[in-house]
């Protein structure tokens, strides 16, 4: 009996230690379980706190970049749209394009009161208003030589008028863009015994500008001076968009038979078309499909043409261009194309035909020619053959 239960014994007792070491491998794994959750309770957020963090920075980044982007598109597709529905809003408009050729809207500078050009240190000047149509009334700045300033002070209208009348040769101003009162004019009032006319719509000029309307005003004004001063020269000088307007003039003239004494042309252009394809403002649809059709056409149909390249064929008088190489609104080659059309016409066989051009070192650019100190003796060869006025003319009036 002793020996089967030896056995059993030892067997209860081999059970008993193994289910003990058992239970405590068991109880050891389940503790270190516990200690790594407690770990990952511990050290989990802590780490990955930063991690969140940056992801959302990133976030935040991105969305900006993305909405910054959308800003961009909209306002990429927005001018995209306006460059494409400009072309087509002038087409259906033309008066648009009339409004940017003639641009009598803009005035400057603005505050100056055409009234008193002696606030521009013109103080041998004249303020009037003539009236060549009804409706219209055109303001005129009356200049007499320098030396007669003193004896100008005070004057009326009616003195001026008489002054036409005395040996000094005349000049008629027609101007370009910026009108009367602009700072070059001031000058070049200043420089040039004459009178300088604006055109209907400019400064406190009344009435609507066009190309007929502006060649029937300067005909009434030459008609007006030549009534006033007899048999003294009377020369017209145009600038710029006013060098259209002078040829058209002094091409009536010739064709009536009163020529003017001599035409100058300051800035000029061949014609509207051509200066408008290379005006600055054309830069960005230069190259836009159907340029002539969208932008040229319009001006054409609005009656404006101012054909110089097409009036020196008939006109019958000295011929002066001046132009200033670097000129950025009429270019260069704009006004040495006209003078290698005039040269060869006919109607100038008998008379000078000359072109001065200024180096862009000097910087005259579109407006400031008058500043040369070479004008007197340019312009003294202007007299033209077969007259006779005095040959000092030229220094005392420039």
């Amino acid at each position: 009996m002793r020996k089967r239960t030896e056995p059993v014994a030892l067997e209860h007792e081999r059970c008993a230690a193994a289910g003990s070491s058992s239970s405590g491998s068991a109880a050891a794994a389940l503790d270190a379980d516990c200690r790594l959750k407690q770990n990952l309770r511990l050290t989990g957020p802590a780490a990955a706190e930063p991690r969140c963090a940056a992801d959302a920075g990133m976030k935040r980044a991105l969305g900006r970049r993305k909405g910054v982007w959308l800003r961009l598109r909209k306002i990429l597709f927005c001018v995209l749209g306006l460059y494409i529905a400009i072309p087509f809003l002038i087409k259906l408009c033309p008066g648009i394009q009339a409004k940017l050729i003639f641009l009598n809207f803009v005035r400057v500078p603005y505050f100056i009161d055409l009234k008193k050009p002696q606030d521009q240190g013109l103080n041998h000047t004249c303020n009037y208003y003539l009236q060549p149509e009804e409706d219209v009334t055109i303001g005129v700045w009356h200049t007499v030589p320098a030396v007669w300033w003193k004896n100008a002070q005070g004057k009326d209208q009616m003195w001026y008028e008489d002054a036409l009348a005395s040996s000094h040769p005349i000049i008629l101003y027609l101007h370009g863009n910026a009108g009367r009162g602009a700072h070059h004019l001031c000058c070049g009032a200043w420089l040039l015994f004459g009178v300088g006319m604006s055109w209907p719509g400019w400064g406190d000029s009344v009435g609507t500008p066009s190309e007929r309307g502006m060649t029937y005003d300067a005909l009434h004004v030459f008609d007006w001076i030549k009534a006033r001063s007899g048999d003294n020269p009377v020369y017209i000088w145009g600038h710029s968009l006013g060098t259209g307007v002078a040829t058209n003039l002094v091409r009536r003239l010739c064709e009536r038979e009163t020529p003017p004494d001599a035409l100058i042309l300051e800035s000029p252009f061949t014609n509207i078309r051509e200066e408008a394809k290379s005006h600055p403002f054309s830069v960005i649809y230069r190259y836009f499909p159907g340029f002539d059709w969208f932008f040229l056409d319009p001006i054409t149909s609005n009656g404006i043409k101012f054909a110089n390249d097409e009036n020196v064929k008939h006109i019958s008088c000295p011929l002066l261009i001046l132009h200033a190489e670097d000129d950025p609104v009429v270019p260069f080659q704009l006004g040495r194309k006209l003078y290698s059309i005039a040269a060869p016409a006919r109607s100038f066989r008998d008379f000078k035909v000359q072109f001065v051009p200024f180096h862009s070192d000097l910087g005259y650019r579109h407006k400031y020619i008058y500043k040369s100190p070479e004008l007197p003796r340019i312009l003294r060869p202007q007299q033209g053959p077969g007259s006779s006025p005095d040959p000092s003319m030229w220094s005392e009036l420039v």
